[in-house]
């Protein structure tokens, strides 16, 4: 076979909505990260709420957008994708323009008539339910426009762009900032987003096959989430994994702060933000051939360890160095457990259900971003703050070995859950 002929089988085993969707995705992304890796300095510097305020507008933001999903799904599907992306552009589109414009004299009567942390959180709110449509339209065109031999690298193709906009939009928010302001980064998503819903009604049609499915009511989904939550074995994995997660949303909660704080005012903290998606995209491959032949387990345990490094070479070099060599150790880690993670969901849900155990492996990333915004900027106000106002100010050492404790104990806990699940499925293969 020709390299031509190969080019062309590859083409025919997607349907053109697969390439376009993946596009929007792409887009959607780069938006979605380039203002999330300013958020907590535009919230703290920009318009003047504390860490605490800062960091939980954040941790409203973050846990809407990854919990959400699981129920605008069921709107995707019963109103066609079509209408799911142009609605989410749409209602993005104009959120990202609010959260940008609050503290300009546009809307300066709206945040003088009402507390402005409540303005902010209603248009959060807002932004987060266009945000919500975004992944269940992408994942199910991918599912009715793929044949099942290229199913498998449809996800792949998904995996890596997703990767490929996280690592663009922090380096675009790197140069809006500094050449026009920080504000200047939500304009920029704002108009990422207009022009994905001109993209949508230009390009974008909804798989014929997806037409004709009878998908589930609201109300199965939330039937279906009780079963969920009352899987005892289940929900404690995903809680440990949330404590995974809760130490990862630092590097766009915190770590901004630490290294404008305290490393340089000037530091291009969404540079470094970055730097974890581009490791990902070289070397994802890469570390897929070396650990495939580890057990799920293994590998997740294994990159609880390692991403757990970063923060203790963060407390020791507290250089800008240190935190990139920091940051390559983190994509390591998360490079060894996040395609394990889905294979592991996958071999152990019930029988039956495995597509909807799947449904809620976001489930632990929305309840990390929360609680790492909750607990991330509490911890800097009264672990980091002060040590700012006293004279040639030391390093806030003890809050990243704090992150990094929680890492240790995130890795004994999965640990202890795996041998105990190894000895009830030992228990009952005798029994």
């Amino acid at each position: 076979m020709t390299s031509e002929s190969r080019i062309k089988t590859f083409f025919k085993g997607f349907q053109t909505s697969f390439w376009v969707a993946n596009s929007l995705e792409l887009f959607e992304r780069l938006a979605y990260y380039a203002q999330a890796v300013v958020m907590s300095i535009f919230l703290r510097d920009y318009l003047k709420f504390n860490e605490v305020d800062a960091t939980t507008l954040s941790s409203i933001f973050g846990l809407l957008v990854y919990l959400l999903p699981i129920f605008a799904g069921t709107f995707a599907d019963k109103y066609g994708f079509r209408k799911a992306f142009s609605f989410a552009f749409l209602v993005m589109a104009i959120g990202y323009f609010l959260i940008g414009a609050v503290g300009s004299p546009l809307l300066g009567g709206i945040t003088r008539d009402f507390s402005l942390f409540w303005v902010i959180v209603a248009i959060l709110i807002f932004t987060a339910v266009g945000e919500s449509f975004i992944k269940p339209s992408v994942l199910g065109t991918i599912a009715f426009s793929t044949k099942p031999e290229t199913k498998s690298l449809g996800y792949a193709i998904y995996y890596t762009l997703v990767n490929i906009g996280g690592a663009t939009g922090p380096v675009i928010a790197y140069f809006v900032r500094n050449l026009v302001g920080i504000q200047w980064v939500y304009m920029v998503s704002a108009i990422s987003c207009g022009l994905m819903l001109v993209g949508t009604l230009l390009f974008y049609h909804t798989p014929e096959s997806a037409q004709a499915i009878q998908q589930p009511s609201v109300m199965t989904k939330v039937l279906d989430m009780v079963r969920v939550l009352k899987n005892t074995r289940f929900m404690v994995f995903l809680l440990i994994f949330s404590l995974y997660w809760m130490t990862f949303w630092q590097i766009f909660i915190t770590l901004p702060y630490y290294l404008t704080d305290f490393v340089a005012k000037n530091a291009p903290y969404d540079l470094i933000a970055s730097i974890d998606a581009w490791s990902i995209i070289i070397l994802q491959v890469v570390i897929n051939r070396l650990s495939k032949k580890m057990p799920p387990v293994s590998a997740i345990v294994m990159g609880f360890s390692v991403s757990t490094l970063s923060w203790f070479v963060i407390a020791l070099h507290p250089t800008i160095g240190g935190v990139i060599a920091a940051m390559i150790v983190w994509s390591f880690g998360e490079m060894l457990l996040a395609p394990r993670y889905y294979e592991y969901i996958a071999d152990h849900a019930p029988k039956g259900q495995e597509a909807l155990f799947q449904g809620y492996a976001f489930l632990p990333i929305a309840l990390g971003y929360f609680a790492g915004g909750i607990v991330g900027g509490r911890l800097y106000k009264y672990m980091a703050q002060p040590l700012l106002s006293e004279a040639g100010h030391r390093q806030p050492v003890e809050f990243w070995v704090v992150f990094g404790v929680i890492g240790i104990v995130a890795t004994i806990l999965m640990v202890t859950y795996n041998l105990y699940i190894s000895r009830q499925e030992k228990a009952v293969a005798a029994s």
